[in-house]
Parts: structure tokens; C-alpha cells; sequence
């Protein structure tokens, strides 16, 4: 179990800050909630402790481990296929996943096809989703501002030009 000012990742939704446990009533069933307090868009997302561990609920990576991360996504090589509705659905599983590897896979992947060929509407909600969820681990993992992340993100894809 987690406590108040632990740093961890709900997957689909990106890493925050647990700022109160609390119980509310909802939809006539009493329970106890995380409030997460994330750190991209000053959101706040309520996850009821008893679905923690369904949900994928994880602690988040240390600032070593981030910069692994990094690392790995300067080499992702990608390798996505024609076919819109397959590429949704692979990069979906990797999203729901809550594997920061494989958020990074979308994120490249997507951040690459953007340049070259645009991306339609569902994928640029993707991509903006793997973005935020990407980022807000990465920026609680090693302390840094979000703008700060997005530029570097940015310069190792620019870097492949």
C-alpha cells in the first residue's frame, strides 16, 4: 500500500503525487481513494485503493533509471505497420501496459510518423496521451520541468533527421 507524498504511475493517466487518502460515496458504494495530484495540467485523479492492484498501479522509476529510459529512446528504432487500425491497437496494449519502455516506443514511434507523414486525429490524441504519461513519470523520476523534458524529447528526434 501506498501512502501520502508517494510518487507512482496509473497507468493511462501518467505519474503523480498521492497529496490524501480519503473515503468518499460514489454511486451509493463507500470506499477508500488515492488523490493523485498530477504534475502535468495540475489534475487530480481518485483511484479507489481496492482496484490498486487490477489497475497496475506501480511506484515510479529512480533518476538512474530515467536516464536509462532516455537512453533507450535515443535508440529505439521504429517499426510501425501500414495499417492504422493494427498500429492503434499495438500502441494501445503498450500505453495501457504502464511499462515506461513501452510508452517510450509509442512516443517515438508516433513523435516520427508526425514529421513524416502527420498523424490523424486519433493518433495525435495518442501521441499528446503517451506524451503526458511519458513525461510526468520522467519529470517526478528526476525533478525537472515539464518544458524542459518536452525540449529534450524533441532534440532526440530531431537528432534522426
Amino acid at each position: 500500500m501506498f501512502k501520502i507524498g508517494d510518487k507512482i504511475v496509473y497507468p493511462m493517466h501518467g505519474a503523480g503525487v498521492i497529496e490524501s487518502i480519503e473515503e468518499k460515496e460514489i454511486l451509493g458504494t463507500r470506499q477508500q481513494y488515492y488523490v493523485m495530484k498530477m504534475p502535468i495540467g495540475e489534475m487530480k485523479v481518485m483511484i479507489p485503493l481496492s482496484n490498486v492492484a487490477d489497475i497496475g498501479i506501480r511506484a515510479i522509476i529512480d533518476a538512474d533509471a530515467a536516464e536509462n529510459v532516455i537512453h533507450y529512446f535515443k535508440t529505439i528504432t521504429t517499426s510501425t505497420t501500414a495499417n492504422w487500425n493494427k498500429r492503434y491497437r499495438e500502441n494501445m496494449i503498450k500505453i495501457k501496459s504502464g511499462d515506461i519502455e513501452e510508452v517510450a516506443i509509442v512516443v517515438k514511434n508516433l513523435m516520427l510518423r508526425d514529421r513524416e507523414k502527420g498523424l490523424s486525429t486519433g493518433e495525435r490524441k495518442m501521441l499528446n496521451n503517451a506524451k503526458q504519461i511519458f513525461l510526468s513519470e520522467l519529470l517526478l523520476a528526476k525533478n525537472q520541468e515539464p518544458c524542459v523534458l518536452e525540449e529534450m524529447l524533441d532534440g532526440l528526434i530531431n537528432i534522426e533527421e
